[in-house]
């Protein structure tokens, strides 16, 4: 086993605060020294049935604690989930029903092992203790913490200056989140920087319950492929870590080359000096950049799928994008018959576009092309009966036949 500075330097990489560093040392010490692993814990609310990799920034981390020997604790919130977690929301969210939980969490199960070791990660469901607690319960639960303290909450604090509602049960979410420490007896919480607020109730609690209180390791928030606001499938930004290799490869080699060297650092499993010495090539002009995210991209690919994915997943964004020849594999439908068919509403059956109004925008912006010619007419009607070859931006490709 690593020794506590050397395990310490492993686990600060890519941290953006830890609650408190100068303490983490001690108890990774104690932890070698008695033979007793740290329990680490990072909880998710199966809100969507699929990750992404700004999930994976948490598990990532976690796999580091659970390689050096310490304990991981897959929190699924099935009951926070129902909830809803108020953090920077500007209204209240909206509640789940328990079967949409539920599936969502069986997503999770098969989606998290793609990182973590399942022979050496505890996965527990908050509603195992959440479902006994009775009304006392909570109301014991609820007088630990003021009114005022929870008003603090930056979101919160937005709402209230502009009238906007907050429901009684958003209260509730920090101190479920916060008893979630106490149930599992956590020694580290692992969260993002807009978790801070809530992993700190965690921690005042355990103290109220006679527990050691956790320290906390907060991590960035990864921008989305649109390099400006956190990755999130609602925003359309997200890379999910069930997509197909080549759409997962082709998102990674769209982000920005400035925020490759962010994806580098949270995502990788390369060393540190290995990324620096990357970078630094790539800033003196002895590498292009985009050699590295490759690099970058086939690690990723590899990690959720295997190498040969990733290899031809490479080979075919090559062929795309550098010699601008076609994917080895393109959606095929037949014809639709001898009456003419509106290209808008082609594109839009076909989930190529999202809306008519989108289709219209893309053709007219010269992002359409039939048969290998750019149309610039949103109005065009196509043949039936006919075989056609239809690009629509740079990725996504349709092809008809008679």
């Amino acid at each position: 086993m690593l020794s506590a500075s050397e395990q310490l330097e492993i686990i600060q990489r890519g941290t953006a605060e830890i609650i408190e560093k100068k303490e983490l040392g001690q108890r990774i010490d104690n932890a070698i020294k008695k033979n007793v692993p740290l329990r680490i814990k990072a909880g998710f609310d199966p809100t969507a049935p699929d990750l992404h990799l700004g999930h994976t920034v948490l598990l990532q981390k976690m796999k580091q604690f659970q390689d050096l020997g310490h304990q991981a604790v897959f929190l699924i919130g099935d009951f926070t989930g129902m909830i809803g977690d108020p953090t920077g929301k500007s209204e209240t969210r909206k509640s789940l029903t328990e079967d949409q939980v539920k599936e969502n969490a069986a997503t999770y199960l098969e989606q998290v092992f793609k990182i973590l070791d399942p022979e050496k990660t505890e996965i527990v469901y908050n509603s195992e203790w959440m479902n006994k607690f009775t009304s006392s319960d909570m109301i014991r639960l609820a007088a630990k913490y003021t009114v005022a303290r929870m008003l603090e909450r930056d979101d919160f604090q937005k709402r209230l200056s502009k009238n906007l509602p907050i429901s009684m049960h958003e209260m509730f979410y920090p101190l479920i989140q916060g008893y979630d420490s106490v149930a599992i007896k956590s020694d580290i919480e692992l969260g993002g920087t807009d978790q801070k607020f809530n992993l700190l109730v965690g921690r005042e609690l355990q103290r109220d319950y006679k527990q050691i209180p956790q320290l906390i390791l907060t991590m960035p928030l990864l921008e989305g492929t649109d390099g400006e606001q956190k990755m999130s499938k609602s925003l359309g930004n997200a890379i999910g870590i069930a997509e197909p290799p080549r759409e997962m490869f082709g998102k990674v080699m769209s982000i920005s080359d400035s925020l490759m060297w962010r994806y580098f650092e949270l995502l990788s499993d390369k060393p540190s000096n290995e990324i620096a010495d990357l970078k630094q090539k790539a800033e003196m002009g002895e590498m292009n950049p985009k050699n590295a995210k490759v690099l970058l991209a086939k690690e990723i690919v590899s990690r959720f799928h295997n190498s040969e994915s990733a290899e031809q997943a490479a080979a075919e964004f090559d062929n795309v994008f550098k010699k601008k020849q076609l994917p080895d594999e393109i959606p095929t439908i037949p014809s639709w018959g001898p009456d003419e068919m509106w290209v808008c509403k082609l594109l839009v059956d076909n989930k190529l576009t999202k809306s008519s109004s989108e289709a219209r925008r893309m053709v007219q912006q010269g992002a359409v092309s039939v048969d290998g010619e750019k149309i610039d007419d949103p109005n065009l009607q196509l043949e039936g009966n006919k075989e056609y070859l239809i690009k629509v931006g740079k990725k996504k490709f349709l092809k008809i036949q008679p």
